[in-house]
C-alpha cells in the first residue's frame, strides 16, 4: 500500500515543540526556580545580579531575547500538549477539531504574546 494517497500530519511538528518544552520543563525550571525563587529572596544570591534594572537590561538585549523567548513559548507548547492529551483521560474526546484548535492555537497565542512582550522591552 503506497503512502503517497495519505494526508501528511502536522503531529511531528507538535511532537517537536513538546519535547523540546519538556526539555526546559526537566532540565532548566528547576534550576531557574531554586535561583529566581529561593536563592535571591533569601540573601544567598547577594551581588545584585537580579536587581530588576540588571535583568530588564538583559532582556531588552537581543541575546536575551533569544535566550528567554524559547524557554517561555516552549514551555507553552509542552503545557498545553500535556492538557490535549489529558483531555482523553478525563474521558474527554480530544480527537476533535474542536479542542486540538483550542489547545494548539492558546499555544500559539501564548508565543505571539510572549514575542510582542518581548518586542516591547
Amino acid at each position: 500500500m503506497s503512502n503517497q494517497n495519505k494526508p501528511r500530519s502536522h503531529e511531528p511538528i507538535v511532537w517537536l515543540l513538546f519535547a523540546a518544552g519538556g526539555m526546559i520543563a526537566a532540565m532548566l525550571m528547576p534550576a531557574l526556580v531554586v535561583i529566581t525563587g529561593i536563592g535571591a529572596p533569601v540573601g544567598l544570591i547577594a551581588d545584585g545580579s537580579l536587581d530588576h534594572e540588571r535583568v530588564i537590561g538583559m532582556l531588552g538585549s537581543p541575546a536575551g531575547k533569544l535566550l528567554v523567548f524559547p524557554l517561555i513559548s516552549l514551555l507553552f507548547w509542552h503545557a498545553m500538549h500535556r492538557i490535549f492529551h489529558g483531555l482523553h483521560d478525563l474521558g474527554i474526546q480530544a480527537g476533535l477539531g474542536y479542542y486540538r484548535v483550542l489547545c494548539y492555537g492558546f499555544a500559539l497565542l501564548a508565543t505571539l504574546l510572549t514575542a510582542g512582550i518581548l518586542f516591547l522591552i
